[in-house]
């Protein structure tokens, strides 16, 4: 069950897409997140889930965390799979407002391997 009192939230994409965000100072979403009207974000407790669903595969992907405070106004808490609550950002995600990224390598299996302290 995610927990909306989460003071992280985070978000996968491609090394590409966060190049250009770099360079342009903020992340407007992926085409998907534009045509749904906000960016999608993941809790500790879905990031497994949502990297098997949406992103089985793909190497070289990127894992930004977010603390919630400084976006807080902007975020809502939505249902969507099986009604688990999702943090979902109605604007553009300023650059600065990243903390850390993290490298989603994919072990010989296939299977995203997270950084330790998510797992």
């Amino acid at each position: 069950m995610t927990n909306i009192t989460d003071k992280t939230i985070y978000r996968v994409l491609g090394a590409d897409e966060w190049a250009e965000a770099i360079s342009v100072g903020q992340y407007n979403g992926a085409p998907h997140d534009i045509a749904d009207g906000f960016i999608h974000f993941s809790t500790q407790d879905t990031l497994a889930a949502t990297l098997a669903l949406h992103y089985a595969g793909r190497d070289h992907l990127k894992l930004l965390h977010v603390p919630i405070t400084p976006i807080e106004g902007k975020i809502k808490w939505e249902p969507a799979r099986g009604g688990t609550l999702f943090p979902h950002l109605y604007d553009a995600l300023a650059v600065e407002h990243v903390t850390r990224v993290d490298d989603i390598r994919l072990d010989p299996d296939g299977v995203h391997i997270l950084p330790e302290d998510l797992r």
